[in-house]
C-alpha cells in the first residue's frame, strides 16, 4: 500500500469521502486543503452515463469560464497572410502554415491550444495522428477551425476550456486556481458543469450526470451533489 503523506492525512481528516457536499462548502474545503508551495489548479471531474464508443453518445464542447482559468495558455494558429497578422495582433504565440506543420511533425509542440483557418485544414489534417491524441486537433465544433482567428485566440487566452469525454465516460478540466476567491471558483464550476449538461448527446439514456467531484492538484477529491451545480 502506498504511503500517505502527512499533508494528505491532514487533508483527509477534514472531509467525509461518502458525503455529497454542496458546492460552496466543498470549494471552501478544497481551498483550505490546497497547501502546496505553488498555486494549485482546482479541477472538476464528472462521471457521465455515456459510452463514447458510440457516435451518438460523444460529449464535446467548449466553455468560456467567466473568471478565466488562471493559467497561461500558449496558442498556435495555422493561418496565412492577413489572417496570420490578425492572429499575431490578437496575441497568438506561434503562427505559421507549412513551417508550423513541419515543426509539429518533428515533435516540437510548444503550445496548449491549436487554431486554424478553414483553408489550412488540408495541411492540419496531416497532423491528426500527432495532435489528436493530445486533444489539440482543431475542430469547428469547438470553435478552433474558424475564419475569426482573432476572436478564437482571445477566447483561448481569456479562459476558454475545451472538454471531451474519455472512453470511460469521464470528463475533467481545470477551472481555476486555489488563489481564486470562493465565489469566482463557484461561478466557474457552475459554468463548466452546466455546459457539460447542455452538451448531453441524443444517445444518452438514463442518468446522464452520475457523479461530480472537485479537487486541487495535490489534494483529495470531494463529491458534489450534482443538483447544486447543474
Amino acid at each position: 500500500m502506498a504511503k500517505v503523506g502527512k499533508r494528505t492525512r491532514a487533508a483527509l481528516e477534514n472531509i467525509d469521502r461518502k458525503k455529497l457536499y454542496e458546492l460552496g462548502e466543498a470549494v471552501g474545503i478544497v481551498k483550505t486543503n490546497a497547501t502546496a508551495k505553488f498555486d494549485e489548479t482546482i479541477e472538476v471531474a464528472m462521471n457521465l452515463g455515456v459510452d463514447p464508443r458510440h457516435a451518438d453518445q460523444m460529449v464535446r464542447g467548449v466553455i468560456n469560464l467567466p473568471n478565466g482559468t488562471g493559467r497561461t495558455v500558449r496558442v498556435a494558429v495555422f493561418a496565412r497572410d492577413a489572417k496570420a497578422d490578425e492572429a499575431r495582433e490578437a496575441g497568438a504565440d506561434i503562427v505559421g502554415a507549412e513551417d508550423l506543420m513541419e515543426q509539429v511533425q518533428a515533435g516540437k509542440i510548444d503550445f496548449d491550444r491549436c487554431i486554424a483557418t478553414p483553408d489550412m485544414m488540408p495541411i492540419v489534417g496531416r497532423l491528426g495522428k500527432v495532435l489528436g491524441p493530445r486533444n489539440l486537433m482543431p475542430n469547428p465544433k469547438v470553435g478552433t477551425v474558424t475564419p475569426n482567428v482573432a476572436e478564437a485566440v482571445k477566447a483561448a487566452k481569456g479562459g476558454a476550456v475545451e472538454f471531451r469525454v474519455e472512453k470511460n465516460g469521464i470528463i475533467h478540466a481545470g477551472v481555476g486556481k486555489a488563489s481564486f476567491k470562493e465565489d469566482a471558483l463557484e461561478e466557474n464550476i457552475r459554468a463548466f458543469t452546466q455546459a457539460v449538461a447542455k452538451a448531453k448527446p441524443s444517445g444518452s439514456k438514463g442518468t446522464y450526470i452520475k457523479r461530480v467531484a472537485i479537487s486541487s492538484t495535490m489534494g483529495p477529491g470531494l463529491h458534489i451533489d450534482p443538483s447544486s451545480v447543474t
